[in-house]
């Protein structure tokens, strides 16, 4: 057990480091529910943001700044799966967060599933935002 004296500062941290990530998550994840449009998934594709266009250089500083947080939420939920903390929680944040090829297809899948749309439904609801539309249509 010599080990486990040694390493002690470093299963402190990962406790903390966990315990963190688990509030922030679980606190965030109502906000950032509630900040999508409500008729985000009714389009077939993805809008560029006005962002895109009227100020590229602060929209790559925002897309690194966000991509960045999604790998470090994504990494940290791996992690979790194997110490305590929600590790899946962790992980479908970092996934929202960042941006890869795909992405608005596999969210379309994802909430098109009747019980994930009635749980984000029921978090807007808390948030006093209006519930997400979504096209039945494939």
């Amino acid at each position: 057990m010599a080990w486990l004296a040694e390493y002690q500062a470093l299963f402190t941290w990962m406790a903390i480091i966990s315990a963190l990530t688990f509030s922030i998550s679980l606190l965030s994840l109502p906000w950032l529910v509630a900040r999508i449009p409500s008729d985000y998934f009714c389009h077939r594709k993805r809008h560029p943001t006005p962002l895109k266009q009227s100020h590229p250089m602060l929209r790559l500083l925002i897309l690194l700044s966000k991509n960045l947080f999604g790998w470090v939420l994504l990494l940290g939920g791996i992690i979790m799966l194997f110490i305590p903390g929600q590790g899946l929680l962790t992980i479908a944040m970092g996934l929202v967060l960042m941006d890869y090829p795909g992405k608005f297809t596999l969210e379309r899948k994802v909430v098109g599933n009747e019980k994930i749309l009635n749980g984000l439904n029921w978090l807007r609801a808390k948030a006093s935002a209006p519930a997400l539309e979504i096209d039945e249509a494939p």
